[in-house]
């Protein structure tokens, strides 16, 4: 079971992320109703493309993580950068062993009033940026992206935001056999994590007339 392209981008208030809710088995749109955005501790969101097993395994990684962390108990919090690091490493070394999680990951988190979205795939490959798209999201939703937000990361409202993911959306929808025009959107500010949906883009199949 595989998922599509997922999207993230910073704005004045923090970062947004979106995915669909469709789990592809091979051709077959098999599962309509997939969350894959996911939080992880109180400031962070893991939104996941590829293989949702492999998915649900990193989710298992991460919740121990968690959880040894909290019994710790020495004041401290794993912060998005250290989430970051740390998925980067498991995707590396799984990588090295010739076993990758077959998986292209944006974690975006706010904390200490720094915004931070990152990338990491199978290979291990990672870098930040202020726009993120994965899969054929890439080629398609990359570009709208980049003209609408890079330079007014500081100036771009949250409903502009929203727009803007929401373009997005109705793009992969039309363009990529494998997405779905349902999807989560989440927001990471000071204020926390808020995971919304499922939202609906709204596609006009009809034709103009005489066109």
């Amino acid at each position: 079971m595989t998922g599509t392209s997922v999207l993230g981008l910073k704005y004045k208030d923090g970062v947004m992320l979106a995915a669909d809710t469709l789990a592809s088995y091979g051709g077959l749109a098999r599962y309509m109703n997939e969350q894959r955005l996911y939080p992880v501790g109180d400031s962070t969101v893991l939104a996941a493309s590829g293989d949702i097993s492999d998915f649900q395994y990193t989710k298992h990684l991460l919740d121990t993580v968690m959880v040894e962390e909290y019994y710790t108990n020495d004041g401290h919090v794993l912060r998005t950068q250290n989430i970051y690091e740390y998925l980067s490493r498991v995707m590396y070394a799984r990588r090295s062993r010739l076993d990758p999680l077959w998986n292209a990951y944006i974690v975006g988190g706010y904390s200490n009033d720094e915004k931070f979205l990152g990338y990491v795939d199978l290979l291990g490959v990672t870098y930040q940026s202020s726009t993120i798209a994965t899969g054929f999201g890439g080629y398609l939703a990359q570009p709208i992206l980049r003209k609408a937000v890079e330079g007014k990361e500081d100036t771009l409202t949250e409903a502009e935001a929203i727009e803007i993911i929401e373009t997005c959306m109705k793009v992969l929808f039309c363009r990529d056999g494998r997405s779905l025009n349902k999807f989560y959107r989440a927001k990471i500010n000071v204020q926390g994590i808020e995971i919304s949906g499922p939202h609906k883009a709204r596609i006009e199949w009809g034709y103009g007339d005489e066109i």
